[in-house]
């Protein structure tokens, strides 16, 4: 019997704000903030919230909602998400508010200088302003300021700053729901990446499946921090994105375990879901290498099949993109063991 436990899925901050706002109205409008409010996800949920901040004045009203991620790792798990209604004219006007940031750079599905709420979280807290305007007789006209005390902090774990998102956190969700483990939020911020890079004018980018390779590489081209794409683990969803909206140069670095995994032909390089194949390092180096316990062990052995390894990687994004591209491969400390690139 499968006695694995069922991870718990949690809520984006997008529906925190959208549930916050709807609370709030109901405080502007109606008189009184509710305790509980549920509000319609984008595919038809209707999860309820319980509320953790209520405060009001004369012409506004604010509500908090401490956003729960579920088993999900992420980052804002536990942090408060506030929003503020208040009367306006001509419209919803979105403000960001302590700890939520500023586009900086185009490329990003926000315009620059507006506040990083993204467009499916505005046209939910755009509808819920539409569906409490017709239940209180009043015009739609309203601020909705979003803040996240302590957001400045957080945003600084994330790759907001190097997006050209100043000052916060984003607040984002496509459905209003995470799911635990799915990777999806750092995909998307890879894609953004991209975006951010081609918006910018860049014509050389560069992933890296970690810190030091990064230092590397951003150290070998003299690469701005907004050319570096938070590639990770995701080797396949940046490639797949690249060959959808080009750059001219890419580089490719990282450690030679996971760039033999690529160069063996994985997509996804983390340890549990993907594994160095020896009986294929054998083939390449010529000996038994099937004793070795890593392919950083295999290349103690054979030092020629860093190089190996290199061109392979290369020959497999020249096979995806059309671009220039080099592939850098190090070893744990941040040396150099291979460089494949046009000769």
């Amino acid at each position: 019997m499968d006695e694995t436990p069922k991870l718990r899925r949690g809520w984006t901050t997008g529906a925190c704000a959208t549930a916050a706002c709807k609370a709030a109205l109901e405080g502007l409008w109606g008189g009184t903030i509710p305790d509980l409010v549920t509000i319609r996800l984008p595919r038809g949920e209707t999860p309820t919230f319980a509320l953790s901040h209520a405060v009001g004045g004369a012409d506004w009203a604010e509500a908090g909602i401490v956003k729960d991620a579920g088993d999900d790792p992420d980052v804002t798990h536990g942090a408060e998400i506030r929003v503020r209604v208040s009367a306006s004219s001509g419209g919803v006007v979105f403000r960001a508010g302590e700890g939520v940031g500023i586009v900086t750079k185009p490329g990003l599905p926000i315009a620059v200088g507006e506040p990083a709420i993204n467009p499916v979280p505005r046209a939910m807290i755009d509808e819920v302003v539409a569906e409490a305007a017709g239940e209180f007789g009043r015009a739609p006209d309203v601020t909705v300021t979003v803040s996240v005390p302590g957001g400045a902090a957080l945003a600084a774990k994330t790759w907001n700053p190097r997006l050209g998102i100043e000052g916060g956190l984003s607040i984002l969700g496509t459905t209003g729901i995470v799911r635990p483990f799915s990777c999806a939020a750092w995909i998307a911020s890879i894609h953004r990446g991209v975006d951010v890079a081609r918006a910018s004018g860049l014509t050389h980018v560069a992933g890296c499946t970690g810190a030091t390779s990064e230092r590397v590489v951003q150290a070998l081209h003299g690469l701005p921090d907004h050319a570096m794409l938070d590639m990770g683990d995701f080797a396949g969803g940046m490639l797949k994105y690249l060959a959808r909206h080009p750059v001219p140069r890419i580089t490719l670095g990282g450690g030679i375990g996971k760039l033999t995994k690529f160069a063996q032909g994985a997509m996804d390089l983390h340890s549990g879901r993907s594994q160095v194949d020896f009986a294929v390092l054998s083939d390449w180096a010529g000996i038994d290498l099937t004793g070795c316990n890593t392919a950083l062990e295999a290349v103690g052995r054979v030092p020629a099949l860093a190089d190996r390894v290199a061109e392979a990687a290369r020959a497999r994004v020249c096979g995806m993109l059309k671009a220039e591209v080099d592939v850098v491969v190090i070893d744990r400390a941040g040396a150099v063991l291979a460089h494949a690139r046009t000769r």
